[in-house]
């Protein structure tokens, strides 16, 4: 079973449903990724209409041709800001998580993000989730949290982790 990534520079009807579902799914089980179970599929759909269109980059995970994971780098809209990324909206499906999916997902965000020039990622999740061991694994720093800062569905207030990169090109300097 071989994972393939690949960058999204359109999305077909298909693969719109595919993250619409991916994203409602993972939302179901618990991710914070800005959204509230249960995540209306015609909602999510529009959001992917919307980042197929975008400037950043999207990366899609498949295994045999399925959307099983996906990534998006969104480009600092400052014009002082040019020369960062954000992370957004790691998803793996929960049937194919812990097998590397995220990380692959992650390694390939930060050299798209290298080759657009970026010398600074940054991201943002809920404090203490699994994937905050991920990001430190990958050499994320966490610069704080802010208490308060999402709610859970049943209203709980949660703390948010925020994380940084910085990026070093191939001789080893920003």
């Amino acid at each position: 079973m071989s994972v393939t990534i690949r960058r999204a520079t359109a999305l077909t009807d298909a693969e719109i449903e595919a993250l619409a579902e991916l994203l409602a799914e993972v939302v179901a089980e618990g991710a914070s990724l800005g959204l509230l179970p249960p995540v209306e599929l015609a909602m999510a759909r529009d959001y992917w209409r919307r980042i197929a269109v975008g400037d950043g980059v999207l990366l899609l995970a498949e295994i045999d041709e399925a959307i099983v994971g996906t990534v998006q780098v969104q480009h600092g809209e400052s014009e002082n800001g040019r020369h960062r990324g954000e992370i957004c909206k790691l998803l793996v499906h929960p049937g194919c998580r812990r097998r590397g999916i995220g990380r692959v997902l992650m390694e390939r965000a930060e050299g798209a993000a290298r080759a657009a020039g970026k010398t600074l990622l940054v991201l943002d999740a809920r404090e203490g989730d699994p994937s905050n061991d991920l990001y430190r694994s990958l050499g994320y720093l966490k610069a704080g949290a802010i208490p308060d800062w999402s709610r859970d569905a049943d209203g709980a207030p949660r703390a948010t982790a925020f994380f940084y990169k910085p990026l070093m090109d191939d001789a080893g300097t920003r």
